[in-house]
């Protein structure tokens, strides 16, 4: 009974929900906008966006939000408020101007759209007296609490279709093709992308140690075979793709090409996946604030949509699935 009267009382505390999207872009971000938007608004709550993330928190560049601003931007990649890195939310001196700032345009709970370094200056803004929400926004599927963030769906279809593309005129041509995908600090759009095109070879930051020398060595033992192509995906914390297709081309006799499919993996319509699961993280970040939580990260796990500490969430470790690394190299013989 205590629990709920704190839920209540909390509930009448919360008058402005602000929303910020932080980092990378990601496809489904506008969802969530838009669901922390309707939500809030169907509950008698006002809502502020923050444009530019939490630099432009700093720079109070704070609008209101209706309906209608919303209307028309689920299906849009990117994200309508933009988004900007900010080493300011680093200094204690940026996040208390941060809270500061909350506090003078009223807004009693803050959704942050992003990654673990935007969950980092969330975490601050809570130590601050700032109740806030995470929601997962990444395409990289490294936040470890977990299974879904949103844009990876779409991210990963993208470098798939355009992956394919690669291999009908790398077939054509008899090249080996190195397609590096993005991924600085984690591999699972390269391992996605590795299973679901068929390559022969993926190079992850997780597995950084790579045998330049065995792959030259299954390149020539398939060219004997006849094989007509030869894919290598490669992570972008491996890099150095330009330089690596010249040293293969060398040393096989091969014509390699390099393609580097940079950020277009984070543009396009967000897919069926990534506009409904961000809608419901969306609206269950608001819900959270109401019942009186924060400080909080919203996630999917085995099949549900759950809450994490944000202290919790960012110490958790997160790696690739080494069973599906070995099935892509078992699928690749």
């Amino acid at each position: 009974m205590d629990n709920e009267r704190y839920a209540e009382d909390f509930e009448d505390r919360i008058r402005t929900i602000g929303v910020l999207t932080s980092g990378g872009d990601a496809p489904g971000m506008n969802a969530a906008i838009r669901a922390v938007v309707r939500t809030a608004l169907s509950k008698g709550l006002k809502v502020r966006g923050i444009r530019r993330g939490y630099h432009g928190l700093l720079k109070e560049e704070i609008i209101d939000l209706s309906a209608r601003d919303v209307s028309d931007t689920i299906q849009r990649g990117g994200t309508i408020l933009q988004t900007a890195r900010c080493k300011s939310m680093r200094t204690e001196e940026g996040q208390q101007k941060a809270a500061a700032i909350c506090k003078k345009y009223g807004i009693d709970g803050l959704v942050v759209i992003g990654g673990d370094g935007s969950f980092a200056g969330a975490q601050k803004l809570a130590n601050l007296g700032v109740n806030t929400i995470g929601i997962p926004g990444t395409i990289d599927l490294d936040i470890a609490c977990t299974d879904y963030t949103i844009g990876f769906d779409t991210a990963v279809n993208t470098a798939m279709e355009a992956i394919d593309k690669v291999r009908d005129t790398s077939t054509s041509h008899e090249r080996c093709s190195i397609i590096e995908v993005m991924g600085r600090d984690a591999g699972y759009l390269a391992l996605w992308c590795g299973i679901a095109n068929g390559a022969e070879r993926i190079l992850m930051p997780e597995e950084h140690d790579y045998d330049e020398a065995a792959i030259v060595a299954d390149i020539k033992e398939c060219q004997k075979r006849g094989k007509k192509n030869y894919i290598i995906i490669n992570a972008e914390g491996i890099g150095d793709s330009i330089n690596m297709a010249k040293r293969i081309e060398e040393a096989t006799g091969m014509e390699t090409r390099a393609t580097i499919l940079g950020h277009m993996q984070r543009g396009g319509s967000p897919t069926c996946k990534d506009r409904v699961y961000a809608s419901v993280m969306g609206s269950m970040a608001v819900d959270l604030l109401l019942q009186g939580k924060t400080n909080r990260v919203v996630g999917y796990k085995d099949g549900k949509f759950v809450d994490f500490d944000i202290e919790e969430a960012l110490a958790m470790k997160k790696s690739v699935s080494q069973y599906q690394y070995d099935v892509a190299k078992i699928l690749a013989l």
